[in-house]
């Protein structure tokens, strides 16, 4: 027998409604549109960029924390970009900060270790020595270069990247070498990186020939009226992909005008 009695509806209790509403609004209050929850914060953007030519070295300065003082066991590290490698932590002393680079050079690390003090990590830029290799392109950027700041228990408190250009090689002007007498009109040559266009100019800024450095590094140029008679001063310039580099001044004798 099928009962046929009906019961009046209830609607749904607004309790759940209510419940998702207060939810809502404390993520809203605790956790604000771009601030991560704890231990992803960042107080500032850590940042630093250096300029380094292939197969050398150089330093790029870490700054930009404007956090809490950060006490003992805190840690900034940073990760070298595709093209190379840390190779030291130049502030590292026993008073203040230890240093450690990893067998690869693929991480380089400052840890603080003094507990008494006005604090870390606010009061200068952190020098991490980088080796770029020696076949990376002049003017490009080399990607992944990244650093963290990390407090004693390991929670992150800052972070960001830094900017590594590959730079320009000096070019050199090797004809006339320094000290020698040559004709007016004689032939101009050094060396650069390769594909570079490389300007000759005098003591005044102006140019007096020009070429591109060929496939093995050389080039060559006759310029274009000839060299006054008497004591010349010249240096090369060279520009690639967006970067330049300027050679040693090169000192010589021009001994006779040629048509």
């Amino acid at each position: 027998m099928t009962d046929r009695r009906t019961f009046p509806h209830r609607p749904p209790s607004p309790m759940p409604v209510r419940r998702r509403l207060v939810l809502l609004l404390l993520t809203a209050v605790l956790f604000p549109t771009g601030v991560a929850a704890a231990g992803e914060f960042s107080a500032g953007d850590l940042g630093g960029g250096v300029t380094i030519v292939p197969g050398r070295s150089g330093l790029v300065e870490i700054s930009g924390y404007d956090g809490a003082d950060l006490p003992a066991g805190s840690s900034l590290r940073l990760t070298a970009p595709a093209g190379a490698r840390v190779t030291g932590t130049p502030l590292a002393d026993t008073a203040r900060f230890q240093g450690s680079v990893t067998a690869d050079g693929a991480t380089g690390t400052y840890t603080y270790v003094r507990d008494s003090g006005p604090g870390s990590w606010k009061d200068g830029g952190y020098p991490f020595a980088l080796a770029v290799d020696a076949r990376a392109v002049p003017g490009t950027r080399l990607p992944g270069c990244a650093v963290v700041l990390t407090d004693a228990g390991g929670a992150r408190r800052a972070s960001g990247s830094c900017t590594v250009t590959v730079g320009m090689p000096v070019p050199t002007l090797t004809e006339p070498a320094g000290g020698t007498f040559v004709p007016g009109a004689a032939r101009l040559a050094g060396t650069s990186y390769p594909g570079a266009r490389v300007s000759v100019l005098d003591a005044a800024e102006r140019k007096v020939c020009a070429g591109v450095a060929r496939i093995d590094g050389t080039w060559s140029c006759i310029p274009d009226t000839p060299l006054p008679e008497g004591a010349n001063r010249l240096h090369a310039s060279a520009a690639f992909n967006g970067v330049s580099a300027v050679g040693e001044d090169v000192d010589f004798t021009v001994t006779a005008r040629t048509a």
